[in-house]
């Protein structure tokens, strides 16, 4: 058996441990690392380390650190309120505001899976108190994070971004900010009108004077299960339900400190220097974090802990295992191999569909710092365009955490009140499949096949 052939199971194994036995698959990976690189590769330890990826790793806890400080001093919670009195409380609006709420979250630095902790348990505590679909409004949420997941100083944009040009392909970040966001709202759309968001209409506007449900397991239910992508049904990690206060909640959440204005002016201020002025999206986060620590040192005692410390372990892992992949000529030979069914086209597809259904059970983040290095051999060829194939690769890879197998879903199915748990789930599961079924067709057709040729 080749060595390349011997790298390519290993990292299989490593996606079939991770999903089966719930081990953080960046700690596999740098194990993986480790064995294939010494015993297989032949390499020593700074051979391994080459391919660690520094840049990410410093965009990961400076976003995340930024995000946990708006989290801990209410800063979130102010955007839900504020979101629900901009729609004046209208039944059929609320999902869309729970869309847009975690497509903002997740489009200035949130993880998907703390975007969706967050935010969850309030959109299902409106579904069941409004009699509204638990499965539209988990969708709802769900792609949202996902709308907004690709920004250029987002988790998945920079991680997509920043493996665009580590493997000198051509890019364009807003082709796939737009690709992700136009997917799942055309996708959010078809979903409000199959599951009864038409009737909502009818329903007018909630109950005058009614509270907003607080957000339930806000604090623990952010880091602790980002990235964690395992078959959990019941939560994850940390997840949805497990924090502190579940009452209705206005008093301090409604009022505009000096601190959440000092925040949300640090949020914009990330927009600004990232997209106006090209500053790093890791160091300028990580500075305004410092600055609003030293300010107000009680709010943001905890934030280092929040730090999405399991995506950073993930990610970093993951790609230091493909770097010993490169290293050892691992991603040529299985880009040529690719390249050999003689069909781009159909390679093209296939490689989507990998990616969907093996990020349905395991994790996204995972998936696209494999599957992009990948393909680098088979996009050189010109073929098939790089922006819209590794466009087609990101959004297969994310849209299917609607399922319950994926921590995404696993959170909306726990923060689901007064459901049948079972019966749910089973609505979560197929509509999860029908995702993996045709989103992948459909984004090769709209984004790869155009630029063939």
């Amino acid at each position: 058996m080749s060595a390349e052939l011997i790298s390519i199971l290993v990292l299989v194994v490593v996606f079939v441990i991770a999903t089966t036995r719930s081990i953080n698959m960046g700690a596999l990976a740098f194990a993986a690392a480790f064995a294939v690189g010494e015993l297989v590769a032949g390499l020593d330890a700074d051979g391994i380390f080459a391919g660690f990826p520094g840049d990410l790793f410093v965009v990961l806890v400076g976003v995340t650190y930024l995000f946990a400080i708006a989290r801990a001093n209410g800063t979130t919670d102010w955007l839900v309120h504020a979101s629900i009195r901009l729609v004046r409380g209208r039944v059929a609006l609320i999902p869309w505001v729970m869309f847009a709420l975690t497509g903002a979250l997740t489009a200035i630095g949130a993880v998907s899976p703390a975007a969706v902790a967050i935010v969850a348990p309030i959109a299902l505590s409106f579904a069941a108190r409004y009699s509204i679909s638990p499965l539209l409004m988990g969708a709802m949420v769900v792609h949202g994070a996902q709308a907004g997941g690709f920004s250029p100083i987002s988790i998945y944009g920079s991680i997509v971004n920043g493996i665009v040009e580590r493997e000198k392909l051509p890019g364009s970040e807003i082709t796939l900010f737009l690709a992700s966001l136009v997917v799942n709202l055309v996708i959010a759309g078809i979903v409000f009108v199959l599951f009864g968001g038409l009737k909502l209409w009818a329903k007018g506007s909630a109950t005058k004077g009614e509270q907003v449900p607080a957000a339930v397991g806000v604090t623990n239910g952010g880091s602790g299960i980002a990235g964690s992508g395992s078959r959990v049904t019941g939560g994850g990690n940390g997840g949805a339900g497990s924090g502190n206060g579940t009452g209705t909640g206005t008093g301090d959440e409604a009022l505009l400190t000096p601190a959440r204005i000092a925040t949300l002016a640090a949020l914009v201020a990330l927009v600004v220097a990232v997209l106006a002025f090209d500053l790093d999206a890791g160091l300028t986060a990580i500075t305004l974090a410092v600055l609003l620590s030293a300010c107000w040192p009680a709010d943001s005692r905890n934030a280092v802990g929040q730090i999405a410390w399991p995506t950073v372990l993930l990610i970093c892992g993951v790609l230091t295992y493909v770097g010993v992949l490169d290293e050892m000529g691992t991603i040529t030979w299985a880009g040529e191999g690719v390249s050999d069914i003689g069909v781009p086209l159909l390679a093209a597809v296939l490689l989507c569909y990998i990616g969907a259904i093996v990020s349905a059970f395991a994790s996204s983040v995972g998936i696209m710092g494999a599957l992009i290095p990948l393909a680098v051999p088979f996009l050189a060829q010109g073929e098939i365009g790089a922006i819209g194939m590794v466009a087609a690769l990101a959004v297969s890879a994310t849209v299917v955490d609607v399922s319950p197998f994926s921590t995404n879903g696993a959170l909306v199915l726990a923060a689901a009140p007064d459901v049948d748990r079972e019966r749910f789930f089973r609505q979560l599961m197929i509509y999860g499949g029908i995702v993996v079924a045709v989103v992948p067709a459909v984004v090769w057709l709209a984004m790869v096949v155009p630029g063939f040729g």
